[in-house]
């Protein structure tokens, strides 16, 4: 029995992280690389850390995550606006905190490809990405 609710979990997680990994890949020019996913000493919490990589002029769509995200640019200039709060520009060695289920988005305006690393905190039961209505 055990070994089959392993499985069980094992498929949900596959899908769930394909879900998101197609949310973000509907968009030409914007691409993600899954990097780490521990659990922590935070019952039903899990980090997950990924590579977002933004060709010149991309826009990500309007999405949020069940969780906090610290967004590190790696490379480039990436615009970030959080609904209700101005646009923040950020080039590589920046940092910024998106509070968790806030709807934002992430502009490359930068003349070539950007690169972030996301690290999120997040409900385990949740897919990582929901895009905004």
């Amino acid at each position: 029995m055990k070994t089959i609710h392993s499985l069980i979990s094992s498929l949900v997680l596959v899908a769930a992280a394909s879900m998101a990994a197609t949310a973000h890949a509907q968009v030409a020019g914007l691409g993600r690389v899954d990097l780490l996913k521990e659990d922590i000493v935070v019952p039903g919490k899990e980090l997950v850390q990924v590579r977002v990589d933004f060709a010149p002029g991309v826009k990500a769509p309007r999405h949020s995550h069940p969780g906090e995200e610290i967004a590190y640019v790696l490379e480039g200039t990436l615009e970030y606006q959080i609904d209700g709060q101005p646009p923040v520009t950020l080039k590589a060695g920046q940092t910024l905190f998106i509070p968790a289920g806030a709807v934002h988005s992430a502009h490359n305006v930068g003349s070539g490809e950007s690169k972030e690393l996301a690290t999120y905190i997040v409900e385990k039961s949740k897919p990582l990405v929901t895009l905004a209505k």
